[in-house]
């Protein structure tokens, strides 16, 4: 089984022994501790029925349809878990083995497929284990310049897309909000509580929403992902800790993943459709979703679950939502004719494959309209891992390299993506995942400055602001005297960067 963090949008390919994630805590009068990495928990218990597997059922939208096929759902041995009308996705759990197949002959149905290969719950294990923490005399050496929160002086990625310029000019609107959909989000972190929308947050993992206070939160031994991904875009410029891209911007939390990791088919759903009908201007979506790398449209099941994901992030978007995803860190080729997946799927046994990318498509990374978002480093060049693509990779963003290949000037020290961590902590991270919620925050400053704007003339500014960026060529990032992948195209618009590089600093001032 593939290890939990794969799965996110974090770098894989970064040197064996370099730290992923570093947390950083004022720990007034205390040594310094260096916590172990935890061991991962026991794998959890298989359901009594362990059989049974969830299903999306795709019909035309509207009540008619769906009402008929609801009928049919329970004649094939199946259980509604929830059904979204409005675009005609329901949520189905079954332990019948034919059920797909039989439910794919009624009437109306116009695709249907299992959401996952293992049984309900995906019996995985745990994340990422403890990070490495810093005395508060290590935390102090950041001193902050006139103007900059303490750690400010460590996020090297401000300058490079000129956050720290836009800062002077504009924080962002608190009318604006970005939702993080993700891992969860740590709302009581001193640098996101100030920007907390509490009312577009909502736990999805089961493909039914669930409001209950705090619901969005990751679980003591859940990632810190989505926590991370979330102080990056909105951490608040109030004298603690980091700054956000968009630190004036609210900030809000759409749990979709499991407590082994997993982000399934409904939960994405579940997430894109609330963030449509809570009011939220941007999504962040630093994940692919679980269990196919690359879903093949010549599959019925994976099929489907293309189908499910591609209405319900169009409905965000029909709704006003910019959605934002990262390019995921395997360093490939999406414009490529084949590429090798051995990682699917992920929650079984993974078999290796040779896929197309334009017929077996990342989701939601490479649906239509989604804002696909590739990496770079200290040096301002894609990153190690970074997948691109001419034709995919939309534009670039500061998601970080290993600090062998790309150092950063004085005074920050890491390569990495410093931000938010639960329990009132900070930490460095690298991935894709990184660079996706640095275009989130600079999206949501360009809806600040244009609030009536469309999600489609926010991502033409988003696109026609970015500082153009050419191929690097020869791209040897590790220095051994090889080429070792190549950027096809032009200085405006390139495999490795896209319409270039974003730039914050435009977003507030045009």
């Amino acid at each position: 089984m593939t290890a939990p963090h794969a799965r996110y949008r974090r770098a894989a390919a970064i040197p064996a022994g370099m730290a992923m994630a570093t947390a950083l805590a004022f720990l007034p009068n205390t040594a310094a501790t260096a916590a172990e990495d935890a061991p991962a928990p026991a794998p959890a218990a298989a359901p009594a029925d362990a059989t049974s597997l969830s299903y999306v059922v795709n019909v035309k939208p509207g009540h008619g349809t769906s009402a008929y096929v609801k009928k049919a759902v329970a004649k094939a041995g199946g259980t509604i878990v929830t059904s979204y009308d409005q675009i005609g996705v329901i949520v189905v759990h079954s332990s019948n083995p034919d059920f797909a197949k039989s439910i794919r002959t009624v009437r109306g149905v116009e695709s249907a497929g299992a959401t996952r290969t293992a049984p309900l719950p995906a019996a995985s294990t745990g994340d990422l284990g403890a990070p490495k923490v810093l005395s508060a005399a290590e935390v102090a050496k950041a001193e902050a310049a006139a103007g900059q929160d303490p750690l400010e002086s460590l996020q090297w990625d401000l300058p490079a897309i000129k956050a720290d310029k836009a800062h002077e000019k504009s924080l962002g609107s608190k009318d604006v909000t970005v939702a993080v959909i993700d891992t969860g989000v740590d709302d009581t972190h001193p640098d996101i509580a100030p920007n907390f929308d509490r009312g577009a947050s909502v736990n999805c993992v089961t493909g039914k929403p669930d409001t209950s206070d705090g619901a969005w939160r990751p679980g003591a031994s859940e990632s810190p992902h989505g926590t991370h991904v979330a102080g990056e875009i909105a951490a608040a410029k109030n004298g603690v800790g980091m700054t956000g891209v968009a630190p004036g911007v609210k900030v809000s939390g759409i749990k979709v993943s499991t407590t082994a990791g997993f982000f399934y088919t409904e939960a994405v759903v579940c997430g894109f459709v609330w963030a449509a009908e809570h009011g939220v201007d941007v999504t962040n979506n630093s994940y692919y979703t679980d269990p196919w790398y690359f879903n093949c449209k010549n599959d019925p099941d994976q099929k489907a679950l293309v189908e499910a994901v591609t209405r319900a992030s169009r409905y965000a978007e029909k709704k006003g939502a910019v959605n934002v995803a990262a390019a995921g860190n395997e360093n490939y080729d999406l414009a490529s004719d084949e590429i090798a997946d051995p990682s699917s799927p992920n929650d079984t046994t993974p078999g290796e494959r040779v896929v197309d990318p334009s017929e077996c498509l990342d989701i939601p990374t490479q649906l239509p309209g989604v804002v696909t978002v590739a990496s770079t480093g200290a040096k301002g060049i894609k990153s190690s891992f970074s997948n691109y693509g001419l034709g995919v990779a939309d534009i670039a963003a500061p998601g970080g390299d290993s600090t062998a290949y790309q150092k950063p000037e004085a005074p920050a020290t890491s390569g990495l993506i410093l931000g938010t961590l639960p329990g009132g902590k900070w930490g460095y991270m690298a991935g894709t995942s990184m660079a996706s919620p640095h275009v989130a925050g600079v999206a949501a400053l360009i809806k600040s400055t244009h609030p009536y704007a469309s999600p489609a003339l926010v991502k033409a500014l988003l696109y026609a602001q970015a500082d153009a960026t050419p191929c690097t060529d020869p791209y040897d990032i590790d220095a051994d005297g090889k080429i070792d992948v190549v950027c096809e195209g032009s200085k405006n618009r390139n495999g490795f960067y896209g319409w270039g590089i974003t730039d914050a600093l435009d977003a507030v001032t045009k």
